[in-house]
């Protein structure tokens, strides 16, 4: 009897060290090393060459695209070549390719010194948007040109960007028919990209910050939203729910940091109320700019003690609040393995857009030793910086599912995923002219995509840390530039801190 109890006593001290071996594992597995974050970095840039709408480059890496889109405008006389593609489709958004547009110049800005040789594969990604934008923005008086393709079409077909035969309609905003939101972004967007290439190319630096300004000069005089002037052509697609004053303000901060010209200071001052300023808004996307305004705006009380702005840091403290576990006005919504869900369709853009938002926050934090004040409780900037690791890290990998969401990183990653180019055959392996409803087998069909889109970051797993990988399930399989965009920065600055 006293061997037997020996005996059944070893089996647990057994189980018990083979439980702890699987923990250990479990945590040594995914302690993504700065190599990682590297690794991952250099993948989300080069995810937005798959995007590429116009005539690629000599150096283009993912080979498997091809030109695309090649007459766009030349129907109106004008040349909308270029730009991106936004998500799985080949339709040209212009008011998420803006937002795109900021978050990748926000992220070179704040953290492009960690970047090393991923800099200049940054900046080629921001200029392939900014030289469209300028575009856009230039070819008419008055006008901003805000969408190439008709969407309803468009989704009708399941075709490779360089087989288009949909309808390439342009669309734009002017007096008449106002879109003071998706202007507003543009100019946040050229203003923000003028200060990234400021120093290595002056000229083009102006030619962005002078267009943003005028830009923005025809955004805040007709004012509108461009959903209610464009209708059907972007909505449900990308409506402008949150209205256009968040825009408005947002692109007076963005020329308010790039110009120091005091007149957004302003303008910053007479309108933000009215605008937002005292609004405790906890969701930043392509919509709704108000969270990512506050922190832009603290930045000048943090580092500069400009009191003007010391309001801003009290309102970005309450946005981070409310995101920090414990903290006293904690509303955020955590699945079972703690990834951030805000919503059922493409979670993902909310927790790559909050990330860079905490360590931004952080970085402005920690230039003079401050710290978020959340009611009686305060939390130091290493708080924001291990929240926002513990969300990368998920998209990575470290998630229930053990699967990265990023496409090309890590042993298992979605492999159907929701992407007419990369879920058809390659121009260049099937030169033949592909249909608009000749390959629709490939949609439905269980086979891995035979391009890999390197970098992609797609819509992500439900609230129980499910996932799907189907194409057919757009929710979650499909990738989008303005998820992509905000974790430029937060992997330039893991990887960094992971060094330190």
């Amino acid at each position: 009897m006293a061997n037997a109890n020996k005996s059944s006593f070893n089996i647990l001290i057994l189980c018990f060290t083979f439980f702890l071996f699987l923990n250990l594992c479990h945590n040594f597995a995914f302690a993504f090393t700065s190599q990682d974050y590297s690794d991952a970095l250099k993948k989300s840039i080069l995810f937005f060459e798959g995007q590429r709408s116009g005539k690629l480059p000599a150096n283009q890496r993912l080979t498997w695209r091809g030109d695309s889109g090649l007459s766009d405008g030349s129907g109106y006389h004008v040349d909308l070549l270029g730009g991106y593609y936004d998500a799985g489709d080949n339709v040209k958004f212009g008011l998420p390719m803006a937002f795109t547009t900021t978050l990748l110049a926000w992220s070179v800005i704040e953290f492009g010194s960690s970047m090393h040789n991923q800099l200049d594969n940054a900046k080629d990604a921001l200029r392939w948007s900014t030289d469209y934008l300028l575009k856009a923005a230039t070819a008419s008086p008055n006008t901003l040109y805000v969408q190439v393709g008709d969407p309803i079409q468009d989704h009708r077909c399941w075709e490779r960007p360089e087989d288009m035969d949909t309808p390439r309609n342009v669309y734009k905003v002017s007096p008449q028919n106002p879109g003071s939101d998706v202007a507003a972004e543009t100019a946040a967007a050229l203003a923000a990209a003028s200060i990234v290439f400021k120093d290595s190319d002056p000229s083009y630096s102006s030619k962005l910050l002078h267009t943003a300004q005028e830009v923005f000069d025809f955004a805040d005089k007709y004012r509108g939203r461009y959903s209610d002037s464009l209708s059907s052509v972007v909505c449900p697609f990308y409506c402008s729910y949150s209205g256009y004053n968040d825009e408005l303000l947002w692109g007076a901060s963005w020329l308010h940091r790039a110009s120091q010209d005091s007149s957004y200071l302003s303008y910053i001052q007479s309108n933000g109320q009215t605008m937002g300023a005292n609004d405790d808004d906890y969701s930043f996307s392509w919509d709704d700019k108000r969270p990512g305004t506050k922190i832009v705006l603290s930045k000048d009380f943090l580092e500069k003690s400009t009191q003007e702005f010391q309001a801003y840091k009290v309102h970005s403290d309450n946005y981070i609040c409310s995101l920090i576990p414990g903290s006293p006005s904690f509303q955020a919504q955590y699945t079972p393995g703690g990834l951030l869900f805000k919503g059922s369709e493409s979670n993902l853009q909310y927790v790559t857009a909050s990330s860079f938002l905490l360590l931004t926050y952080a970085k402005y934090l920690r230039s003079n030793g401050g710290a978020v004040s959340c009611g009686s409780s305060r939390f130091p900037a290493e708080k924001l910086v291990e929240l926002a690791k513990k969300q990368v890290d998920y998209i990575l990998g470290d998630n229930p599912a053990r699967i990265s969401y990023m496409v090309g990183f890590g042993q298992k990653y979605p492999l159907r995923v929701h992407h007419r180019g990369s879920s058809l055959p390659s121009v260049h392996t099937h030169p033949g002219h592909i249909g608009c409803n000749d390959w629709f087998q490939s949609l439905n069909s269980g086979s891995p995509n035979p391009n890999v889109l390197v970098g992609a970051i797609v819509g992500g797993p439900d609230s129980r840390d499910n996932f799907e990988d189907d194409r057919n399930n757009y929710q979650q399989s499909e990738p989008a530039t303005y998820i992509n965009a905000p974790i430029v920065g937060a992997l330039a600055f893991l990887s960094a801190e992971s060094t330190s």
